[in-house]
């Protein structure tokens, strides 16, 4: 790919200010933490949806440029755009996880993390591997080269290892000034070029080998 190819994909608007961009990510972030301290256990995975677009409402989020998600149980092994099974109820000792992507001041925030209700150990280790495995590409791309296809490479075979599948239809994404996606609508995974900070999501899912739960998180690539 080109350097004229790569600066095309990596395009923002003359305006686009880091520093923005990092407060959006912020304010994303909270809203995360925000909408599960509204979570309960017994709550219909329904009306925890509408509770999360409630809740960025508030947040004055009016736009978005995907719909949010809040998945429960066994509906955390389903991969984005995909419908959850209905009439899912949090349970006592279960996982779950949010999945937003507000838009403010014109700069597309994204945010998503896992988080359990109980303390069975393989959804515990399952939320932390999420993290972890992102931990560890975002220090693998902070090393200076590897490409966007390698850090995915990478992020498979330490889910592997853990005992996980890395779902790869949530592979990542451009971020930015919206919409970035005029720029760049594919995946991070198939780039052949070292992506740039502050403009690529990472995303983490794994899930069980029996499918039947998974965990979620993803984060800016930021230096």
């Amino acid at each position: 790919m080109t350097k004229h190819e790569v600066a095309a994909i990596e395009k923002t608007g003359a305006d686009f200010s880091v520093e923005k961009m990092l407060g959006i990510r912020a304010q994303a972030q909270e809203a995360v933490r925000r909408i599960a301290s509204r979570v309960q256990v017994g709550m219909l995975e329904e009306d925890a949806n509408r509770m999360v677009v409630e809740t960025l409402r508030e947040m004055d989020a009016v736009k978005a440029f995907h719909k949010p998600y809040i998945r429960f149980g066994s509906n955390t092994t389903i991969t984005f755009g995909a419908d959850s099974v209905p009439g899912v109820r949090l349970g006592a000792d279960d996982i779950y996880f949010i999945d937003i992507a507000p838009i403010w001041d014109g700069y597309e925030g994204d945010a998503g993390d896992t988080f359990v209700t109980g303390s069975n150990p393989e959804m515990r280790r399952c939320a932390a591997d999420a993290r972890e495995i992102f931990a560890a590409v975002a220090e693998l791309w902070n090393g200076g080269s590897a490409t966007g296809a390698e850090l995915y490479g990478f992020a498979r075979r330490m889910a592997k290892e853990r005992g996980w599948e890395l779902n790869m239809d949530l592979g990542g994404h451009r971020l930015g000034d919206y919409s970035s996606a005029e720029h760049y609508e594919g995946p991070l995974h198939e780039i052949s070029f070292h992506p740039s900070a502050n403009i690529w999501m990472v995303e983490i899912h794994i899930r069980n080998p029996e499918n039947t739960f998974g965990a979620f998180y993803e984060d800016l690539l930021v230096r």
